[in-house]
């Protein structure tokens, strides 16, 4: 599903350039739950950014089903983003002045959806992440594990291929940390959806099937590729 080959990503800060990512070639199947783990600065953001088609590489190729993302125009990779992958954040990333239908349903809105539709797709996702009692609820009224769960149903929304985490429990608890884990595993389980998730957390990682170690840029080759 994709594939990076000698991939290169630098940025300039002042007079400094970084290289976030040095040559780093990587595949992840259809299927597979993936966790890229490493300390900050690694480059695992930036990996999965490009993953994602939010970015494209300075060298080398990132092929998202055989097809290199440089050859697309900026339309046509907001149209991969906004129809084979979906986007958890940490900080949920929720509108405040809408309820959790509205938050879920929000990407169909700009699809031209009609009303009914996106509503009944949407309150069908908040009912299978436990949420079908909280869908008047607003952001506010929500704990932070009812957010997080609000924001993987959005990310569902348009039925993705793949299901990008970037450190989904870095503002929970530990309890209510596992219990969005359990349900990011159920989806690669029981839908088969790809998930890549990025976390500094071993227990979280434990969750996934694969386990990518980064350091500098590239991949740990003493930690790398291990099944779980």
């Amino acid at each position: 599903m994709v594939e990076l080959v000698d991939v290169e990503r630098k940025y300039v800060m002042g007079e400094t350039e970084v290289r976030a990512l040095r040559g780093l070639s990587l595949k992840i199947d259809e299927g597979e739950f993936v966790a890229l783990v490493g300390p900050s600065g690694s480059g695992k953001s930036t990996l999965m950014h490009l993953i994602g088609a939010l970015d494209v590489p300075d060298e080398g190729r990132v092929l998202l089903d055989g097809k290199d993302i440089s050859e697309y125009t900026e339309s046509e990779l907001a149209g991969i983003r906004g129809e084979k992958v979906g986007f958890v954040f940490q900080t949920f990333n929720l509108i405040p002045t809408l309820n959790s239908l509205e938050n879920v349903a929000l990407p169909l809105t700009f699809q031209g959806v009609h009303r009914d539709e996106r509503n009944e797709r949407a309150a069908d996702l908040l009912d299978m992440v436990g949420l079908g009692d909280r869908t008047g609820h607003k952001p506010a009224e929500l704990s932070g594990g009812e957010q997080q769960r609000v924001a993987i149903a959005r990310a569902l929304i348009n039925d993705p291929e793949i299901l990008l985490a970037d450190e989904p429990t870095g503002n929970l608890d530990s309890e209510t940390g596992e219990e969005v884990m359990k349900l990011l595993e159920k989806l690669n389980r029981d839908r088969g959806m790809t998930v890549v998730i990025v976390t500094h957390n071993p227990k979280d990682a434990a969750h996934a099937n694969r386990t990518i170690n980064m350091i500098d840029g590239t991949l740990d080759k003493n930690g790398s590729g291990g099944d779980k």
